[in-house]
């Protein structure tokens, strides 16, 4: 019965993540027929401006979705595997901000110089931000026994960061960072194949990472006495946890700025879905169910508005608040 759900819901959301990919492909400011999409991919002779919304817009901008929530539901996963709690992640916990705040200054710390700032700056800047704060954040859970208040602090934390952020922006004399407040909001627009690339290569390696510490990891969930017993190496385990959360939460607010919610929500959902916590299923299916809640939340923030897009931040929080707000609701009451 557990194995049928599994299959199920793997077939199931293989057919929406390649659903949604086509809706986003499709649709916008500028709608694409389905005979035209099928002939621009197979290389045909077709109308150029649409070859060029697809190839050089649309079709980098789902893959992004694909790729980048897939590694936020990953990196709230983890950290809900290193604090034993799911109300924890990667945007609550202040890392996403702290990543934020630390690209924008580097930022202006090139543009200072006339040098625009590369890629792979771009990335390490965002994951120093994320390190110092989960360091933070990891200081905090040493004097605060609470859950409820560490997470607190976190969202202080994120709310300090942003606020910081904001200054930055606003108050930027250069036109390249006063253009970063959609970036700073939470944006894949405008994400290029050259940066998907890099995008790949982080979260491709972040998995097989993770793909190999899958058997620590289930007995670290089933406790740490148990997972001392049979030979793990806790210190290890935590920080390959805490690395590789931090790593994949600054991929994403590099690129794509601090997108809310999705870590905290999706592995939530698939747990919940699947009732199962097995890293070998969970880390598969948290990273569809996160590529699947972030194409539709970006299509919402490309058309509903349109020609005005909305952050996806924004969309996120709308969708997945409730989420989050029922599961606090649910595990409160069974500690009652």
């Amino acid at each position: 019965m557990q194995k049928r759900r599994y299959v199920l819901f793997f077939i199931l959301i293989t057919v929406l993540i390649a659903f949604l990919i086509w809706i986003n492909i499709a649709l916008g400011s500028t709608s694409v027929p389905a005979a035209q999409i099928l002939s621009i991919l197979r290389g045909d002779k077709a109308d150029v401006m649409q070859a060029n919304i697809i190839f050089n817009i649309r079709l980098p901008r789902a893959v992004s979705a694909f790729l980048l929530g897939g590694a936020l539901a990953l990196s709230g996963y983890l950290l809900q595997t290193f604090f034993g709690n799911p109300i924890v992640g990667p945007f609550v916990l202040g890392i996403s901000s702290g990543a934020k705040l630390t690209v924008a200054l580097a930022m202006i710390l090139f543009l200072s110089k006339g040098r625009a700032m590369g890629l792979y700056a771009m990335v390490l800047s965002a994951f120093v931000g994320a390190s110092v704060t989960m360091a933070f954040v990891l200081l905090l859970s040493v004097r605060v026994r609470s859950m409820s208040t560490l997470v607190v602090c976190g969202i202080m934390v994120g709310y300090i960061c942003s606020a910081i952020t904001d200054f930055i922006v606003t108050f930027a004399d250069d036109s390249n960072i006063v253009n970063l407040h959609n970036w700073s909001m939470g944006s894949l627009s405008g994400i290029n194949w050259d940066e998907i690339r890099i995008i790949t290569v982080l979260v491709a390696a972040c998995l097989i990472l993770m793909i190999s510490i899958v058997k620590p990891m289930n007995a670290y969930r089933l406790g740490e006495a148990y997972a001392r017993s049979v030979g793990v190496n806790i210190i290890f385990l935590r920080v390959m946890l805490i690395f590789l959360a931090s790593l994949l939460a600054a991929c994403v607010t590099a690129f794509a700025g601090p997108i809310s919610f999705v870590g905290i929500a999706v592995p939530h959902v698939v747990r919940s879905t699947l009732r199962s916590d097995t890293a070998h299923v969970m880390i598969p299916a948290c990273f569809l169910g996160g590529a699947a809640v972030t194409l539709f939340c970006d299509l919402v923030a490309r058309c509903v508005f349109a020609p005005t897009e909305v952050s996806i931040s924004s969309v996120t929080a709308v969708f997945l608040v409730p989420v989050v707000i029922v599961m606090m609701i649910r595990r409160n009451n069974r500690k009652n």
